[in-house]
């Protein structure tokens, strides 16, 4: 018997955007390409409202 949910289940939409940031595993942030904390952007997190990385869902299953 499968699950309800994965009779339904979509795989998210591609998205043609680059983030302006990469996530640096070994300070554990995102970073931007000139090699400053992507929080610490102030313009850069009013435009985007958040920056996000799947950083976290890969390496802790309770999120």
């Amino acid at each position: 018997m499968q699950p309800f949910a994965l009779q339904y289940a979509r795989p998210a939409p591609e998205s043609d955007a680059a983030a302006p940031y990469v996530y640096d595993a070994g300070l554990q942030v995102n970073v931007l390409l000139d090699g400053r904390v992507a929080a610490c952007d102030h313009a850069l997190l009013r435009e985007l409202g958040t920056t996000t990385s799947t950083a976290g869902s890969k390496t802790h299953f309770d999120d």
